[in-house]
């Protein structure tokens, strides 16, 4: 009898301990701070129908930055630079616009490009604004096809299926991950 006691004892202890450190990773994951994406710069080209893309983006451990291609009537090309703080101003003033349900980025789009200011939100929303506003604007459609229309760049290219290749792949509850479908992945990973 003092016996079974006892290993009643020990499984609550266990089980207790299980949800404690269930409870832990649960509340661990909430608090988390909000990350940033990494930080771009961007080459910005203004098109004959006047929208802007991008035609060059990479990845940078400085500032954001980017410059502005535009082509006056007589073809001539002028550069210019625009800093981080003017780009957030840009792209703070568009999504109050899609807050407003006025912006082009959320609107059906037919075309390349959008506006400058659109354009910047669409590549760089999560550099700029964080990673919780550029992930509730990628899960608009209309927004996630208007950012990839305004991004002819090579690295969103590769970006994208580098994004496709690994999204196969299952992660367990700790972080295990298995490309097969056969194996399941079980509360410690295995």
């Amino acid at each position: 009898m003092a016996n079974n006691k006892y290993i009643s004892s020990i499984a609550s202890g266990i089980g207790l301990g299980s949800a404690g450190i269930a409870m832990m990773s649960i509340l661990t994951g909430c608090e988390a701070p909000q990350e940033k994406q990494q930080n771009k710069y961007l080459v910005i080209e203004k098109q004959a129908n006047g929208k802007y893309v991008v035609v060059e983006e990479m990845p940078t451990k400085g500032p954001n930055r980017a410059i502005i291609r535009e082509k006056d009537a007589n073809g001539h090309v002028t550069e210019r630079f625009m800093n981080e703080d003017e780009m957030k101003a840009l792209a703070e003033q568009e999504y109050q616009k899609v807050q407003n349900g006025t912006s082009e980025t959320t609107q059906q789009n037919s075309g390349e490009g959008m506006g400058l200011a659109g354009t910047i939100l669409a590549v760089a929303a999560g550099s700029l604004m964080g990673n919780m506003i550029a992930n509730s604007l990628m899960n608009n459609k209309n927004f996630s096809r208007n950012a990839t229309t305004s991004n002819r760049s090579a690295y969103s290219r590769s970006a994208a299926g580098k994004a496709s290749k690994t999204s196969s792949s299952r992660k367990s509850f700790f972080g295990g991950s298995s490309k097969s479908s056969s194996r399941s992945g079980g509360f410690f990973g295995g």
